[in-house]
């Protein structure tokens, strides 16, 4: 079952503009799938969904796909598509980004897995990365640099 509805999911995202995890379990529903918000917000998780911004203003949950090089190219093109500018204040590096950009920026840099990245945490327009050390900021701003410039 877990399966079939990741699936249909899958396909739901793909073939409609859905910005909510209610939106989402509003067409699973339709799809005579019974699902609750817990087993949709479950489901995001697991199937590494990610919010990208249509047009500024609103977002959407898109996935990224299995492939390893599909998936380091749609992590450069969201890291290029949405970033702005960063600073940083000791270890906590911050990211400014497009309007409604910040959470997929902030799954594409998790995703890298840079072993000086700790975390990040993103609002709408801005993410704040906990970085390990001082030093390793101006490693991380710096391989953020070339990727945005490449």
């Amino acid at each position: 079952m877990k399966i079939a509805r990741h699936k249909k999911i899958l396909e739901l995202i793909r073939d409609n503009e859905v910005t909510t995890q209610e939106e989402l379990a509003s067409l699973l529903i339709d799809s005579n799938y019974i699902v609750t918000q817990a087993t949709v917000s479950r489901d995001i998780k697991e199937l590494g969904l990610t919010k990208m911004s249509i047009n500024g203003s609103t977002s959407k949950y898109v996935a990224i796909e299995n492939n390893e090089k599909t998936i380091n190219d749609k992590l450069l093109e969201i890291l290029k598509a949405g970033f702005v500018s960063m600073d940083f204040a000791q270890n906590i590096l911050v990211v400014k980004t497009v309007s409604g950009m910040a959470m997929a920026v902030a799954a594409a840099l998790d995703a890298l897995k840079w072993d000086e990245i700790v975390g990040s945490i993103a609002g709408d327009d801005t993410i704040m990365c906990a970085i390990r050390t001082n030093d390793d900021v101006i490693k991380v701003m710096d391989k953020l640099s070339n990727i945005i410039s490449y």
